[in-house]
């Protein structure tokens, strides 16, 4: 990447930070920040095999969505390369499906590469990382870091400890060989063990398995099936992502004299 573009790119980054909650250092609650910009957020926990998350543009709305299925500082950081995505590249696409491969950085495509980099910036800004190293790491530039020192970084930051890895490599803080000793040492104490240890946001490495769907959703399922566009069983299936029974709404539905097929698609993929 092109340093012009890495710099148009932090930017961009910054200008959608200040605007967030931010705790000393690490933006406190992105997924409310979603909201507040008016994008609509799905949190769904899809399965662990399933796609991690995409972005689409629709008529006005720009939803994003998120697999709860995936550890909570991974979910966090693909709701980051989502926005960088409807920052970057929503006025030339409409919509982006991420998977592993794109999220994890390994993927060769350009605008893929910008997402993450972009998510990187935001969750992590240099300035930020800097800072917390020298006020918050005792010693660090005589001692280096440890696994412990890591977890730290993670539970202020929201991110997972390859993530801190990658960034700090990625700014210079530390050398390859640094980040191997560190990997090793996360894999022999595990890293739910180490933010317990450091008193640490533990959850950051566990799925939140969250279920978060706007009522608009809802609301668009009853409208379709009060005016015979999708059958019983398919507002069932809807309803059924938000834990809710036709018990709960009934007082918002219309008696039909008789059940109608009809086009299942107008809710795409809620029936899934």
């Amino acid at each position: 990447m092109q340093k012009d573009k890495k710099t148009e790119i932090r930017k961009k980054a910054d200008v959608f930070r200040n605007g967030c909650k931010v705790s000393h250092y690490g933006i406190i609650d992105l997924f409310k920040e979603c909201e507040r910009c008016g994008y609509k957020l799905l949190r769904y926990p899809l399965g662990e095999d399933a796609d991690l998350g995409f972005a689409v543009k629709k008529d006005a709305d720009i939803i994003i969505f998120t697999n709860t299925c995936s550890r909570l500082s991974r979910e966090i950081f693909t709701l980051a390369h989502e926005i960088g995505h409807i920052i970057l590249h929503m006025e030339s696409m409409t919509s982006f499906i991420d998977d592993a491969l794109t999220v994890s950085g390994k993927s060769k495509d350009e605008k893929e590469q910008e997402a993450n980099y972009f998510a990187a910036c935001l969750l992590m800004p240099s300035d930020d990382v800097g800072k917390f190293l020298e006020y918050e790491i005792e010693d660090f530039w005589e001692n280096g870091l440890s696994a412990m020192d890591i977890a730290r970084i993670m539970s202020e930051f929201h991110v997972s400890f390859d993530m801190v890895l990658n960034r700090l490599e990625n700014l210079g803080r530390i050398d390859k060989n640094e980040r191997l000793c560190l990997d090793n040492e996360r894999n022999q104490l595990r890293a739910g063990n180490l933010l317990r240890s450091v008193g640490g946001n533990r959850h950051l490495n566990e799925a939140s398995l969250e279920v978060d769907i706007p009522h608009e959703y809802i609301d668009y399922v009853i409208y379709n099936y009060n005016h015979n566009a999708i059958p019983l069983e398919t507002l069932k299936k809807a309803l059924e992502c938000c834990y809710l029974t036709i018990e709960d709404i009934s007082d918002r539905l219309v008696e039909h004299s008789q059940e109608e097929e009809g086009l299942d698609g107008l809710i795409g993929g809620l029936e899934d």
